[in-house]
């Protein structure tokens, strides 16, 4: 039983920066695969981000490279995105997930453990 809280989303304009925290708790493992996902209307979760360690190994969705960073600290259990330039189309809301795995994949269905999501909108 993995609990994922999620933090940091807000409205800003673009070109702005927001940086979302994911803090776990319960029985888990540093080794877990680690992901953001970002859902809007009508659409399904749409991968962010993921990330490993050990060392780290991250994956961007291309819409996000350059501009996007994520990180995990195994010592607090938390995981971040640091988001920079924000765009319009960044807007939706943000879920941290746990796959059960010490390797990632990229689809909803391959993750175990969701948060409850934070909102993030950006205006033109």
């Amino acid at each position: 039983q993995v609990q994922l809280v999620e933090s940091g989303g807000g409205s800003v304009q673009a070109g702005g920066s927001l940086r979302l925290s994911c803090a776990a708790s319960g029985a888990s493992s540093s080794r877990y695969c680690m992901g953001w996902f970002r859902q809007v209307p009508g659409k399904g979760r749409e991968v962010v981000a993921t990330i490993v360690v050990g060392p780290d190994t991250v994956y961007y969705v291309a819409s996000v490279k350059g501009r996007f960073t994520v990180s995990r600290d195994n010592a607090k259990n938390t995981l971040y995105l640091q988001m920079n330039n924000l765009k319009p189309e960044d807007t939706g809301l943000y879920y941290c997930a746990v796959r059960s795995a010490s390797w990632c994949l990229l689809e909803e269905s391959d993750y175990n453990y969701w948060g409850q999501g934070t909102q993030v909108t950006v205006s033109s």
